[in-house]
C-alpha cells in the first residue's frame, strides 16, 4: 500500500524544514502542520490536494526546493497551489508585496485558502507585540478573497479571530 498524499507531503515538509526553527525554537515545520489542520479542521476542507498544499506551503519561498520537484512528487494541482504561496525574495519588499498580492489574486482559490490559514496561524502564534503586522496581512488577505464564495466560512473563521485578538 503507497502511503497516502498527507503523508507524503508531511515527511516531504518535514525533511526540508528540518534545520529551520520559529522565531521561539520550536521547529519550522509545526507552523506548515497547523496550517493543513486549520484548512481541514477550522476551515473544514479535506481535499487531500489542498492538505498537501498547505503542508508544502512554504518549501519552495523557504527551503532548497523548486516547482519542479513539488510537480514531480505531488502534481500539478499541489505544485500550483505552493507556487501562488511563493513570494519572489529577489526583487525589493515593496515590490514583492505587490507582485505577490496580484500573484494570489489570480491564482486558484484553493491558494487563497491556504493563505487564509497561514495567516490565522500566523495570528495565533505570535506574541501581541507582533501581532499588528499579521493584522494588516490578514485585512489585505480578506480583501483578496472576498468573491471568492467557497471560501467565506474560512474568511469569517479569520474575522472571528481577529475580533477575538484585536484590542476593545
Amino acid at each position: 500500500m503507497s502511503k497516502a498524499l498527507w503523508q507524503q507531503a508531511t515527511a516531504f515538509a518535514g525533511e526540508a524544514h528540518k534545520h529551520q526553527t520559529r522565531n521561539d525554537g520550536r521547529p519550522y515545520v509545526s507552523h506548515c502542520f497547523r496550517v493543513a489542520m486549520t484548512v481541514n479542521l477550522v476551515f473544514g476542507f479535506d481535499d487531500p490536494e489542498v492538505i498537501a498544499g498547505a503542508l508544502l506551503h512554504d518549501t519552495i519561498e523557504d527551503c532548497d526546493v523548486d516547482y519542479d520537484e513539488i510537480l514531480e512528487e505531488f502534481g500539478r494541482n499541489v505544485a500550483d497551489y505552493v507556487a501562488v504561496m511563493t513570494k519572489d525574495m529577489r526583487m525589493e519588499e515593496e515590490f514583492r508585496e505587490i507582485a505577490y498580492d496580484k500573484q494570489l489574486e489570480d491564482g486558484p482559490w484553493q491558494g487563497r485558502l491556504i493563505k487564509l490559514a497561514d495567516v490565522f496561524d500566523n495570528l495565533t502564534d505570535t506574541s501581541p507585540d507582533k501581532r499588528k503586522k499579521f493584522m494588516s496581512k490578514a485585512d489585505r488577505i480578506l480583501f483578496l478573497t472576498e468573491t471568492d464564495e467557497q471560501l467565506q466560512d474560512a474568511r469569517e473563521q479569520l474575522r472571528e479571530l481577529m475580533s477575538e485578538l484585536s484590542p476593545c
